[in-house]
Parts: structure tokens; C-alpha cells; sequence
């Protein structure tokens, strides 16, 4: 006999319905109405609860979003009877499609960076080695996974290098109510074999970073120097933190190093102290100069 363990989750219109084994092969599953869940029998019956939003089916639960109609204390026991009896009679939760090239399973997981607007999802695989940046819709010829992102009315920019993805969003959405379904669209994109970034784009990169090498020998001996310690020993630690660091220029006359600051760390509460505080008296004691300056040009 089937029975389904009730698990609550960090957004309170969500609940959990939580099954002793597995009932999907490394898929995940996302309904939001009737039409949509043909390939699972048991999505569709419980879509005829009027309170049912949104069903979501991953590896051993089914998550449902409702409504506000009601609470949840007033109806989970019943829903949980309803799936219980569903299974246990022989009923599917999902067809499993024969003929469908198979998924390559990935787990992606969500982690906090110092700006409370902006979350790092972390994918068990290489997405890229070039960090590129999205400020809106209109600049992601290069990404399709980026485009559908800015599809969600939430998503405000894109950051997406290494192996996560960095999203920013507007205030209107807390995070407890839309991690989830950032994750797991992050997680079916991927599995599905969507393309995260253009190869044609990553040859472009290739280009401009050989721009940049010669650009680099160009530069005057500090502006090297300068570059060198960003790469070494900030970038590292900032990329941790779901963002990026770019050189911008050095001027001889004031000793001002503008930096370009990108993904969560573009607008973050705590970057003008990381910047003072961090990079500009690491630069002071490793170029032995304390008329040095930090400033970012879109902090």
C-alpha cells in the first residue's frame, strides 16, 4: 500500500506530497492546467479540484501550488487520501514515452548571494567559460535559456557563467514564492537539451578575448598589474557570490581603477563596502600605493 507523507515547503500556497519511493526516472514534471498534464493521469484528476494551480512532479513527491480559496489545513488531508486511493487502485502518475531521446538527469539548487535581490541556481554541469551578462529580453540573442528566463515577470537581469545561473528579480516577488519554479524550469530547460548559450557566441567571445590579450599587452605596467590581482585573487571570490568583475580603465593622473560589476553583484547592497573595504586596500598594500581608488561605473 502506497501511503504519501504531507511536507510543507518555504512557500506557504505550496505543499508537498511525498511518496516512500521514486515515481519519476530523473524528470521533472510542471502542470499548470488540465491540458498540460495529458502525460500524467493523476495531474489530470487532481486538476478538478477547483483550488489546484499549478502540480509539480519530481523525483519523489508531487508539489501543488493552489489557490488562495482555501488553506491548506483544510483540505491536505483529503488530497493526500485522493492521490493515496489514485495510486493504490493502479491509476499512473506519468506515461513514460518510449520514443523520447533520454533526459540527462542534472540537479539544480538555489544559493543565497550577498544581494538579497539576486540568487545563484547551481547546475551539476559546465554551462560556459565565458560570463556574459542580460540586462533585459532584447539582449539575448545568445541565449535562448536567458529569453524564456526573462519570460517570468519577475526575472529582472541574467547572469550566467562557470556552472550557475544568477537571477536578479524585482521586488514584487519574495523568493520563497518563485525559487521553485525557477529552479525546475532551469532543471527541464537543460535536462530537455535546450541551449543555455550559442556556440556562435562562444566563438565571438574567443575573438574578443584575443582582442583583449593584445589590448592587455598594450596596457601601461599598473593597468597589467591591476588586472592580474582582479583575476587572481577578487574574481575568484566574487563569482562565489554569483557575480563578476571586470577591469575598466586606470588613470595615471588621480589613480582611479573603474571596475565593471556584473550579475548579483551589479546593485548589490554590500558592494560599495567590497569595493572600498576589499579591492581597493588590497590594491593599496599589493601595489604599494595608497593614492589608489576604486569605483565601479555601474554599482
Amino acid at each position: 500500500m502506497t501511503k504519501v507523507t504531507i511536507k510543507e515547503t518555504q512557500n506557504p500556497t505550496i505543499l508537498k506530497f511525498e511518496f516512500q519511493d521514486f515515481i519519476t526516472q530523473n524528470e521533472s514534471f510542471e502542470f499548470k492546467n488540465i491540458d498540460e498534464a495529458k502525460s500524467s493521469p493523476l495531474a489530470q484528476q487532481l486538476f478538478y479540484l477547483p483550488f489546484v494551480k499549478t502540480i509539480y512532479i519530481s523525483g519523489n513527491f508531487i508539489a501543488i501550488e493552489k489557490y488562495s480559496i482555501v488553506e491548506w489545513e483544510d483540505v491536505k488531508d483529503a488530497v493526500a487520501e485522493q492521490i493515496e486511493k489514485f495510486v493504490n487502485d493502479g491509476g499512473t502518475i506519468i506515461t513514460i514515452d518510449e520514443n523520447k531521446t533520454k533526459k540527462q538527469p542534472i540537479t539544480v539548487y538555489g544559493e543565497t548571494t550577498p544581494n538579497p535581490a539576486a540568487l545563484k541556481f547551481v547546475v551539476s554541469k559546465m554551462l560556459t567559460k565565458n560570463a556574459i551578462e542580460f540586462k533585459n529580453i532584447d539582449q539575448t540573442g545568445a541565449s535562448p535559456l536567458a529569453k524564456e528566463l526573462f519570460k517570468f515577470p519577475y526575472v529582472k537581469e541574467i547572469f550566467i557563467d562557470e556552472n550557475y545561473i544568477s537571477v536578479t528579480k524585482y521586488e514584487i516577488n519574495d523568493w520563497q514564492e518563485i525559487t521553485l519554479e525557477i529552479r525546475s524550469f532551469i532543471k527541464q530547460y537543460i535536462e530537455n537539451g535546450g541551449t543555455v548559450l550559442d556556440e556562435n557566441f562562444i566563438e565571438a567571445v574567443t575573438a574578443e578575448e584575443n582582442t583583449k590579450a593584445k589590448e592587455f599587452d598594450n596596457l601601461d605596467v599598473t593597468s597589467q598589474q591591476i588586472i592580474n590581482i582582479l583575476e587572481e585573487y577578487v574574481k575568484p571570490a566574487v563569482q562565489a557570490d554569483g557575480g563578476n568583475i571586470a577591469f575598466d580603465s586606470y588613470n595615471e593622473t588621480d589613480k582611479t581603477v573603474k571596475v565593471i560589476l556584473q550579475g548579483a553583484c551589479s546593485g548589490c547592497p554590500s558592494s560599495t563596502f567590497t569595493l572600498k573595504s576589499g579591492i581597493e586596500n588590497m590594491l593599496k598594500s599589493m601595489l604599494n600605493d595608497e593614492g589608489i581608488k576604486v569605483e565601479a561605473i555601474n554599482a
